[in-house]
């Protein structure tokens, strides 16, 4: 059936969304600019915090950011409710030294980031986007827009490339970005330049590659939506929107949005799920509304985190990857993560609230588990389960095309997922 004119419009905010976030960097940008727009505070970490009940507040850490409401009757005792997403996309990251080539073409020596599908970058115009730390202790964003391509080799001279194509990950992959002497040609003047600062006073970086693509509506009845970085930015931009309508008037949890970086290799640092940025937060909040640490954990024990990461559609190619009988697809909502192994953090009693939420927010939900023999993947769900102690559910959209430089979702089920978020937000 057709989808909802709601929900194309949310698909169509989404692709602006994506398409301002090429980086983590920039994607916390976008979530802090966002919430910002919508009367939130902007807070740093390295000043005095004035947080009081009815306030809306987002901070951003590196490539995270976290943005909260807090209820105007909300006292030491409120519970919490942490919808959690992540900022990160797998791909390419630039390397040291960058500036390479051969046979008078300019490349970018660059790194695999995380686990991406590599065959699925080729032949596509990317930018290069990301953080730049300069001389003078400024960090700035940059973002060159359409400016490189991994071009792929002529079937003429690979008669078995459709046979099964599998790249090279340090010689096949770096992309072509103009042609010249690599030794008289800077790759960081043109981040440099996208940013308006000096290459010279350039001095680190944090730069990926990023499809340039927009994110598109198509399919019969405009099923589907197209677009690079729906691992994680659909779960991202569904938390931002949900949370722009939170009313503080009402009595409700403290409402959190945690977008962390680093998800894609593993949550380790400082801006990941496992560092201590939601932690941090958190008891700057509750040291707001006077808990001690006895108030502190009465309230963790009634609190909730959604973790909100994009799961498996069954690949109607492919049936067999797939649990026989357990198989979510496109446009028939949003997914219940579940693994007998605590890859996800789901249990029972986190399986029934969520189908509540479900249903306040009238939206048909579907469970997700994995063929046993394929390996399950994981999410920050557990890492903040184990590092907070709050009961967290593990959820998500069913795509195809997972870490692909093009993912595939369904327009209802990314709708539905934000009106969840809502009803969830709310308690």
């Amino acid at each position: 059936m057709p989808v909802t004119p709601d929900a194309l419009a949310h698909a169509e905010d989404l692709a602006d969304f994506v398409a301002a976030s090429p980086s983590s960097y920039h994607a916390a940008a976008e979530m802090a600019r966002r919430l910002e727009d919508a009367g939130f505070t902007r807070l740093a970490e390295e000043d005095e915090w004035d947080v009081t009940p009815g306030g809306r507040y987002v901070v951003v850490r590196d490539g995270a950011a976290i943005g909260w409401t807090v209820p105007a009757d909300a006292t030491a005792l409120t519970p919490v409710h942490i919808f959690g997403a992540h900022t990160d996309s797998p791909g390419f990251k630039l390397k040291p030294q960058p500036t390479t080539g051969s046979k008078g073409w300019l490349q970018a020596a660059v790194e695999v980031y995380g686990g991406p599908l590599l065959n699925s970058w080729l032949d596509r115009e990317l930018r290069l986007a990301g953080r730049l730390a300069l001389a003078d202790g400024r960090v700035v964003l940059a973002d060159t827009g359409p400016m490189l391509r991994l071009p792929q080799l002529a079937i003429h001279l690979d008669r078995d490339a459709n046979s099964g194509l599998a790249l090279d990950k340090q010689f096949q992959t770096q992309p072509v970005w103009g042609l010249g002497d690599p030794t008289q040609e800077d790759i960081l003047a043109e981040l440099a330049t996208s940013a308006g600062v000096s290459a010279s006073d350039i001095r680190g970086y944090d730069v990926v590659i990023a499809d340039t693509g927009r994110g598109a509506v198509f399919g019969k009845d405009s099923a589907f939506f197209a677009s690079g970085r729906l691992d994680d930015l659909a779960s991202v931009h569904a938390g931002v929107v949900a949370l722009e309508t939170i009313d503080t008037a009402v009595s409700g949890p403290v409402a959190i949005l945690a977008a962390f970086d680093h998800e894609e290799l593993g949550s380790n640092s400082r801006s990941g799920a496992a560092g201590p940025f939601l932690e941090d937060v958190l008891g700057r909040v509750y040291d707001a509304l006077g808990a001690d640490a006895s108030a502190r954990r009465r309230a963790f024990a009634s609190s909730w985190c959604l973790s909100s990461d994009v799961g498996h559609s069954v690949h109607p190619n492919y049936v067999h990857k797939h649990d026989p009988v357990v198989q979510p697809v496109l446009g028939s909502g949003p997914i219940l993560k579940l693994n007998a192994n605590q890859r996800y953090a789901t249990d029972a009693v986190g399986s029934a609230a969520w189908r509540g939420w479900c249903e306040s927010a009238d939206v048909v939900t579907q469970e997700f588990v994995s063929n046993n023999n394929v390996r399950c993947g994981s999410t920050i769900g557990p890492i903040t389960a184990t590092r907070l102690g709050i009961r967290t559910v593990d959820v998500g959209i069913p795509i195809l095309s997972m870490h692909s430089a093009r993912e595939l979702a369904g327009v209802s089920d990314l709708h539905d997922l934000t009106r969840v978020a809502g009803a969830f937000f709310a308690g």
